[in-house]
C-alpha cells in the first residue's frame, strides 16, 4: 500500500511539474522579437538534447541486460525521428507538432516505469525535467512560427491515438527504449534545422515568408 501512494506521488509530481512549466513559458511568447526567439529556441534545444541523451543512458542501465537491443527494435505508433517538409516553414511547423506529439508518450514512458523502478529512481526526475523542456522548445517553435507566418494558422497535431492501451513488461521495455531514442535523434535534427537558418530566418520578415520559410 505504501509502495502504491509513493509511486502514485512520483507520477503525480511529474504532471504537476509539468503543468508548471508551460505556464511559465506561456507568459514569455509575446514580447519576444524573431532572432531572439530563434536564437532562444536553438539554446533551449541543445539543452534539452543532451538532457535526452543523457535521460537514455540512465533509461538503459535501468532495464537490465539487453537494453542496447531493445532501443534497436521496430514498434509501431511512435513519432519518427526525422523532419518532413519541403520547404523551411513546413519543416518547422513539423518540428512544432512532432514535439508535442511525443509528449504524451514520454508521460506513457513515466507511467510505465512507475511499475518498475522505485520512486526514487533518478530516472524519474530526467524523465520529468525531459518532457518539461520538450515541451519548451515546441513552445518556442510555436512563437517563432506566430512571428514568421503571423497570417497562417498553425496547426496543432490530432490528439494521441497511437498510444499502446496494454503492454507485456518486456514490451514496456522496448516501448520506452524506442521513444527515448527517436526523442533525441529527433531533437538532433531539430537543432541542426535551427541552426541552418539562424543567419538567414529573420532577415527579411514578410508576407510572402510564410511561403519560403
Amino acid at each position: 500500500m505504501a509502495r502504491n501512494k509513493n509511486l502514485g506521488g512520483a507520477l503525480l509530481s511529474v504532471l504537476l511539474f509539468t503543468a508548471i512549466g508551460f505556464l511559465g513559458a506561456a507568459e514569455q511568447c509575446d514580447s519576444q522579437s524573431c532572432g531572439k526567439t530563434l536564437r532562444k529556441s536553438l539554446k533551449l534545444t541543445r539543452v534539452t538534447l543532451k538532457n535526452a541523451e543523457a535521460l537514455l543512458e540512465t533509461y538503459k542501465k535501468s532495464q537490465g541486460d539487453f537494453a542496447e537491443l531493445y532501443c534497436q527494435m521496430a514498434m509501431e505508433n511512435i513519432p519518427g525521428s526525422s523532419i518532413s517538409g519541403q520547404v523551411s516553414s513546413e519543416r518547422m511547423v513539423n518540428v512544432y507538432t512532432r514535439l508535442k506529439e511525443f509528449l504524451p508518450h514520454l508521460k506513457m514512458v513515466a507511467e510505465q516505469q512507475t511499475e518498475m523502478q522505485i520512486p526514487s529512481h533518478s530516472l524519474f526526475n530526467e524523465l520529468t525535467e525531459v518532457q518539461d523542456r520538450t515541451g519548451h522548445v515546441s513552445f518556442k517553435v510555436n512563437c517563432l512560427l506566430q512571428i514568421l507566418m503571423p497570417n497562417m494558422p498553425i496547426p496543432e497535431p490530432p490528439k494521441p491515438t497511437g498510444l499502446p492501451p496494454s503492454l507485456n513488461y518486456f514490451q514496456k521495455k522496448v516501448y520506452g527504449c524506442v521513444v527515448l531514442t527517436r526523442l533525441k535523434e529527433f531533437l538532433m535534427q531539430t537543432a541542426q534545422e535551427l541552426r541552418t537558418h539562424k543567419d538567414k530566418m529573420c532577415m527579411h520578415r514578410t508576407p510572402r515568408l510564410s511561403q519560403n520559410y
